[in-house]
């Protein structure tokens, strides 16, 4: 069902929302803009990231598009504005429709054949790379303003995404390795430079497939990082599938990287980091917390020998 928050948006841009995409972090709306075109309506969840955040990404986002990267460009309203203020007093704003399926599912297998999946990472490193490579070239605006997905930021005193080690759902055990997976972290990520903005959520329901061409949505939690942790993020759904360590490996040949320790260090702290991300979103008992605690824990002992 379309939330009339969205119709009320869609007016910003002359658009009417003809279906619901996704009510997760945002609410994203697929709208029929007056020229015939499709376009994606977000509307961003209170609290999470400022208006100024906000444009930032906007901003990064059409120097990437203008630059030719197949990423989502941001369109103005009538009025010429990237994002406006509704009456709830939640922001909205809207991007260029992008074509194809996603990757895949989280916490479902995939059911591609693996030399295509193989293809596809290949594919996914080099546009991750021309990303990095575009975003090292401009020039930011002073006021452009991310979070920072830096040493601080994932195992410091108040990490962007919350205290992993200390999530109440993990026992005394899974706190012991996850403490020690945090100092593992602070050892490995201090001194790294984050020296441009990443996307920092490359998710398979992120990452669109078309034919063989792959493109990159949904840039809501980029932030100045690593720019390793972008291929971290992608492989940390696939720690269970059989062809794990090939696909990291054209992953990573893709974008041109031989690193393989930090690539799984990075995979260690996107699992530690998404245990922190759930203690103020998911209602205690829910099963997702325990997936990603054991994937995290697992994943801190491979990594930690």
């Amino acid at each position: 069902m379309i939330p009339e928050a969205a119709s009320q948006a869609a007016r910003h841009w002359g658009g009417i929302p003809t279906r619901l995409i996704a009510a997760r972090e945002n609410i994203v709306c697929e709208m029929r803009l007056p020229s015939g075109a499709r376009a994606a309506l977000r509307l961003h969840r209170p609290g999470y990231q400022p208006a100024a955040a906000i444009r930032s990404e906007l901003w990064w986002c059409e120097a990437l598009a203008r630059r030719g990267v197949p990423v989502p460009a941001p369109l103005p309203t009538s009025g010429g504005e990237m994002l406006v203020m509704l009456p709830s007093g939640s922001m909205a704003s809207a991007v260029g429709w992008l074509d194809g399926a996603p990757l895949g599912v989280a916490r479902v297998p995939f059911d591609r054949p693996v030399p295509q999946l193989l293809d596809l990472h290949h594919s996914l490193g080099q546009l991750l790379r021309q990303v990095h490579d575009v975003t090292a070239g401009l020039i930011f605006p002073e006021h452009f303003t991310r979070p920072r997905w830096d040493c601080d930021g994932f195992v410091g005193e108040s990490p962007f995404w919350g205290r992993f080690w200390d999530h109440p759902a993990a026992s005394a055990g899974d706190r012991s390795v996850l403490l020690a997976a945090r100092g593992f972290l602070a050892s490995r990520l201090d001194g790294l430079k984050a020296v441009h903005p990443i996307h920092a959520d490359v998710l398979r329901e992120n990452v669109l497939v078309n034919d063989r061409s792959v493109s990159l949505i949904d840039f809501d939690d980029a932030g100045w990082g690593f720019p390793l942790y972008d291929l971290g993020t992608a492989l940390s759904q696939s720690l269970q599938e059989p062809a794990y360590a090939e696909l990291r490996d054209a992953l990573m040949q893709g974008y041109g990287t031989t690193d393989r320790a930090l690539v799984e260090t990075m995979v260690l702290a996107r699992c530690c980091a998404s245990v922190g991300w759930m203690i103020p979103r998911l209602q205690p008992g829910d099963p997702v917390i325990d997936l990603h605690i054991r994937r995290a824990v697992v994943w801190a002992r491979h990594v930690m020998g």
